[in-house]
């Protein structure tokens, strides 16, 4: 059975739908890698900003302690990241990707830029450049979107 074909006529409906794309190619990469969205963020977050406090990590994904918590405890498991004690105190542990996690994310930038690519693709360089142009005049006059 086929999909009905959906007409979209504003102008912000298909730039959702370019999100959309966007964000449906970083989910299949990062399904391929048997990693959750939460999961392949807060690795490339820890591979970015290694030794990071599970309070920082729960304000960057806007989720509650028990959340992180009970995330860590899963990559931990698959070795991926590893929390460390500072100066002994049991406390505050710091985190950090291992090796093997900063190796699962690693090509994440890259597979971006190609699924960018791929979307952008029907557009010639001067229509890129027009498009780019557009939209960075209308978003200068939105607040700068934050992870708060």
């Amino acid at each position: 059975m086929n999909e009905p074909e959906i007409t979209l006529t504003s102008t912000l409906e298909l730039v959702r739908w370019l999100g959309w794309a966007q964000m449906k190619a970083a989910e299949e990469w990062i399904r391929a890698r048997d990693l959750s969205h939460s999961q392949g963020f807060v690795l490339g977050y820890l591979v970015d900003n290694p030794g990071a406090i599970q309070r920082d990590i729960a304000q960057i994904t806007r989720t509650s302690a028990a959340s992180v918590s009970s995330l860590m405890q899963g990559l931990e498991r698959r070795e991926l990241i590893e929390r460390r004690t500072e100066n002994g105190d049991e406390r505050r542990k710091r985190v950090y990707a291992t090796p093997a996690g900063a190796e699962l994310t690693a090509g994440f930038a890259e597979a971006m830029a190609a699924a960018d690519e791929t979307i952008l693709a029907p557009l010639d360089e001067d229509e890129r450049a027009t498009l780019h142009a557009l939209l960075t005049k209308i978003t200068a006059e939105l607040p700068q979107p934050t992870r708060s």
